[in-house]
């Protein structure tokens, strides 16, 4: 009997680090127009099995309870800023870390942008313009565009995102930044706070 548990309990473990090895996929669709934002964000497992799905706007959204909750709670952003301050290289090093495990598949979006000047328009699209044209280059997945609209202050656009996450390469990387003293004082700061 203890060896059937064994062998159930060694087939489980060999099946998590089979996946965490394999990789999760999230995408993410939206539209925003106006004030109406519709999405769907999608979690699978081994490239093909749906664990989670989640449509926006659901009909269970209680925004009016989560604007409440937000507007009681006040962090102290200069405690939380110089407690960060000495983590900053820490945090580059991990975010580095990070997106090596990440494997971006497709990121697509469009953003339609206009002011009520005419004038403001066309020069922050220019800057914006500029600023895609840097960024497009530096991943051949990565297509940002936008456009401009002269019909009054207006911030829309759409997209799709498709990621893969190998969260078991993050482990070391995640243990190494956890151990750093500066790290955990500034987790405890950020928990405190809450």
């Amino acid at each position: 009997m203890l060896n059937i548990l064994l062998m159930i309990i060694l087939i489980i473990i060999l099946f998590l680090i089979i996946l965490l090895l394999c990789g999760i996929k999230i995408s993410f669709e939206y539209t925003k127009k106006g004030s109406k934002i519709k999405g769907c964000l999608k979690i699978l497992i081994f490239k093909k099995i749906k664990i989670y799905t989640r449509r926006f706007p659901s009909k269970d959204d209680d925004n009016d309870e989560d604007a409440k909750d937000e507007e009681k709670k006040q962090r102290d952003i200069k405690k939380l800023f110089e407690l960060a301050r000495p983590c900053f290289g820490d945090f580059k090093t991990y975010l580095k870390s990070v997106l090596n495990t990440i494997k971006a598949k497709e990121l697509q979006n469009h953003l339609i942008f206009g002011m009520a000047s005419y004038a403001d328009t066309g020069k922050y699209i220019g800057i914006i313009w500029a600023i895609l044209a840097i960024i497009n280059p530096m991943h051949e997945k990565l297509k940002l565009s936008a456009e401009p609209t002269f019909e009054g202050s207006v911030i829309d656009g759409y997209g799709t995102n498709e990621v893969e996450i190998y969260p078991l390469r993050l482990i070391v990387p995640t243990i190494r930044l956890i151990s750093k003293k500066d790290v955990r004082i500034f987790i405890r700061g950020v928990w405190d706070e809450r």
